[in-house]
């Protein structure tokens, strides 16, 4: 399985290059493009690890979410200065409040925990890296994929499906800011 993670961290690290400006980067073959790229590079394994320890542990770290969050900032700036940090920062800031908010909300309904306060700061990360129009496409890959995720264990184990069953959303939330962004680079040309 680990030569397995290991080869699509490698092929997602070349696609993070080459869709984020390669040694050009964004911003036209400027250091500030090219860290851009950097920053893009780096953020495959860190969603890598949050998909992993998620899945294994039921958390999400806050190294590797702050982690997110800085090589997302980082790109932001190199991509568009000062303005388009900002703009990273309200985003982030905004989507994390949202998530928050759904979090209350079920939690009054339900009586119980149903996302965790990582996932939030997840959505912080997604904020950062995505535009406006690439978030919900982000939240929509995630659902999906969890939903799939779920029905797949369901036929293939005999594992009867139940509401009340923990699910590790940020196994799915964290590839799918990556793949959004990645979509949102190869259609609209990013940020």
């Amino acid at each position: 399985m680990w030569g397995v993670l290991a080869l699509v961290v490698g092929a997602g690290m070349a696609a993070s290059f080459t869709l984020a400006g390669g040694l050009e980067g964004g911003s036209g073959g400027s250091l500030a493009g090219f860290l851009g790229s950097l920053a893009a590079v780096a953020f495959v394994p860190v969603v890598a690890a949050i998909a992993v320890v998620d899945a294994r542990h039921f958390i999400i770290p806050d190294t590797l979410n702050g982690a997110g969050l800085a090589l997302g900032l980082l790109y932001a700036a190199a991509s568009g200065g000062s303005e388009l940090l900002a703009v990273a920062l309200a985003r982030g800031a905004g989507l994390a409040l949202a998530f928050w908010a759904v979090r209350v909300a079920y939690r009054a309904l339900r009586k119980r925990e149903g996302l965790g306060l990582g996932d939030v700061k997840l959505a912080g990360v997604a904020g950062a890296w995505l535009d406006v129009t690439a978030i919900p496409l982000a939240i929509e890959m995630a659902a999906l994929a969890a939903l799939l995720g779920v029905g797949i264990a369901h036929l293939a184990g005999g594992r009867t499906a139940r509401l009340d069953r923990r699910l590790p959303f940020g196994l799915f939330f964290a590839p799918a800011i990556w793949a959004a962004w990645g979509f949102d680079r190869m259609v609209w040309g990013g940020l």
